[in-house]
């Protein structure tokens, strides 16, 4: 099955400054930097369907992963053990959640993607207060890397997101390892969880795949500016969260706003 699309050099040229901003922000505050993948998409962009921009989108997400995973690997940040762990069980759960979602109407799935916006925002006011053991290796690591991978691995693929707020804090909980190791061994999971979604939003031919490579240069693009402004920005850490925090209310609010009075 293929979905028929024709877009404009305007719509392209948007759709990668709109990577290019998510981008951006997801170099500079880290997890839930993509949660504004979707709703770009649709309304900078201007993708009419919901599916096509959660598909396009979760692709696009997926690659920029691989590529800041390639950069903790030189770091030495990632822990490979826990982090195949994670996203093998999670990537079960992303391919029932996409199917699920393809099967919510457009209008409603982007309602309930709204409200997730919320969430995020509010893990994002918290999250600084979060505080890690010194070891990452507790007892019954492996079952709850198990149960965390499914989980954020259902809700990633229903809603096409990367899904990496709900990872990093998943393998703290089950591991105990530091955060610096946490978020690079996220992105192994994040990578995981958005191909399966794309993949299987492909096969119903949701996907568009001009569009994402344009996102992903873009992205890439922004993603070095974001690292820079990270290093300059680097003791005004919390501040940035809590600003970004207030875009994504704001975003998630209006999108409520505009599915309600449709």
């Amino acid at each position: 099955m293929t979905v028929a699309t024709t877009r404009t050099l305007i719509q392209y040229c948007l759709g990668a400054g709109a990577g290019g901003v998510v981008g951006f922000t997801l170099a500079l505050v880290g997890g839930g930097g993509s949660i504004l993948a979707v709703p770009m998409m649709l309304y900078v962009v201007g993708v009419a369907n919901p599916h096509v921009a959660i598909g396009t989108s979760a692709f696009a997400v997926s690659v920029n992963a691989a590529t800041c995973l390639a950069g903790h690997v030189r770091a030495r940040t990632v822990r490979w053990r826990a982090g195949l762990i994670y996203a093998a069980c999670g990537m079960g759960g992303a391919l029932i959640g996409s199917c699920i979602g393809k099967l919510f109407d457009g209008g409603r799935l982007i309602l309930l993607f709204a409200c997730l916006m919320l969430l995020v925002g509010a893990m994002m006011l918290r999250r600084r207060h979060v505080r890690t053991a010194s070891t990452d290796d507790m007892p019954g690591s492996r079952r709850l890397l198990l149960g965390f991978g499914a989980g954020s691995g259902t809700i990633a693929g229903f809603f096409g997101i990367g899904g990496g707020f709900l990872i990093v804090p998943g393998l703290i909980s089950a591991t105990g390892m530091p955060m610096v190791n946490a978020v690079g061994t996220s992105l192994i999971a994040v990578f995981a969880f958005g191909l399966t979604t794309a993949s299987n939003y492909a096969w119903s031919g949701y996907v568009d795949w001009s569009l994402a490579a344009c996102f992903v240069a873009g992205g890439a693009v922004g993603a070095a500016g974001g690292i820079a402004a990270a290093r300059g920005l680097s003791t005004r850490g919390a501040a940035l969260e809590r600003v970004f925090a207030a875009i994504i209310f704001t975003v998630a609010i209006a999108m409520i706003a505009r599915e309600i009075l449709r």
